[in-house]
């Protein structure tokens, strides 16, 4: 595809509340912004969201890596792939390039705009003192959503589990993530306690697949792999390793939409986000929307409600939060616009 111009915008998104896991504390999400202009003057976005809490590549090298695309007169999927980027920057560029293509193909007649299908989203919950979480959990019920992903690893783990479930009832559904803050034994025993509060899957428990097969051999509850699966690869080896009955994908942790796919075609997958801005919501949510067209496909609900804990936005059309549901936006590609002053008022 011949590109006109490519632009690289690094801004930051202040959370309403600290951000807290067992991997540490955001007090803010920083992310690039990548617009691919063709030369019809029709913009493709793209975001980058560097995963900072993982040890990952940082803002400034994946600005880096964007800003290389400036010199290429045409881009497609062959050019990203050899390329050598990060997996948040791939993720940019390919999701920038299939927005891009879907608002050429709209703009010329070739393809009708689909009416937006929501998605089930579960509810974030911010790990803290088990009341503390259990308010928390019942403001986001009251906004409709049934199921409820809490943080566990840096606290009273138990204690958050149990007061989540007696204030909700037994009706919602509680799903927990540690993010492989647990050793083999410190998982085992935990995962026992909260047992009995009807948990419907736990996200990484601990790290390698060996542990992970480990642990799920000793409890009832379905394991979810997250950090252990950035790739089709890892998927694959997970599955014959028996480490997990899921996937757990971030679209910027294994590089672009049509990685999620690829990785879905392996085990059974439910999107999260990796506390993306909007256009990386609503790539997400399209993938969400191509996996829930399977017969086989999870009936999970995705963690992508995740822009109800931001401060502000970029954007001045967006995925919208209502009665647990994602609602993409109606416009063509991924339907996002950006409000301009917002993203100078953000930018770093």
């Amino acid at each position: 595809m011949k590109i006109a111009s490519v632009e690289v915008v690094p801004y930051a998104l202040p959370f309403r509340e600290p951000y807290v896991t067992a991997r540490g504390r955001l007090e803010r999400r920083e992310m690039a912004l990548l617009r691919l202009r063709s030369d019809d003057g029709l913009v493709g976005l793209g975001e980058a969201v560097p995963l900072s809490l993982r040890g990952g590549v940082g803002i400034e090298s994946v600005v880096r890596e964007l800003e290389m695309f400036d010199r290429l007169e045409r881009i497609d999927e062959g050019e990203i792939a050899e390329a050598g980027l990060s997996a948040p920057a791939r993720c940019a560029a390919t999701t920038a390039l299939l927005d891009l293509r879907s608002r050429q193909s709209t703009a010329e007649g070739r393809a009708e705009e689909d009416e937006p299908v929501p998605v089930p989203c579960n509810a974030t919950l911010v790990a803290g003192e088990p009341a503390a979480v259990a308010a928390d959990a019942l403001a986001w019920a009251g906004e409709g959503f049934a199921t409820f992903k809490l943080k566990l690893g840096a606290g009273d783990d138990a204690g958050q589990v149990r007061e989540v479930r007696e204030a909700l009832g037994p009706g919602a559904r509680i799903r927990v993530d540690a993010n492989a803050a647990w050793d083999v034994e410190t998982a085992k025993r935990t995962l026992a306690a909260i047992e009995p509060f009807d948990v419907e899957l736990a996200e990484q428990p601990v790290t390698g697949l060996e542990a992970l097969a480990e642990v799920g051999a000793a409890t009832s509850i379905p394991i979810a792999g997250d950090e252990c699966i950035e790739s089709c690869a890892d998927a694959e080896e997970a599955a014959r390793a028996g480490a997990c009955d899921v996937a757990s994908v971030k679209l910027s942790k294994v590089g672009g939409p049509e990685a999620a796919v690829a990785i879905a075609e392996v085990m059974p997958t439910y999107l999260s986000s990796a506390l993306d801005g909007p256009v990386g919501i609503a790539a997400a949510a399209q993938v969400a929307r191509t996996l829930a067209q399977s017969p086989d496909a999870p009936r999970l609900a995705h963690g992508l409600a995740t822009q109800r804990l931001f401060a502000s936005t970029v954007a001045s059309v967006e995925c919208g939060l209502r009665d647990g549901m994602l609602h993409p936006p109606s416009g063509p590609g991924l339907g996002v616009e950006i409000d301009e002053d917002a993203l100078r008022a953000h930018r770093l």
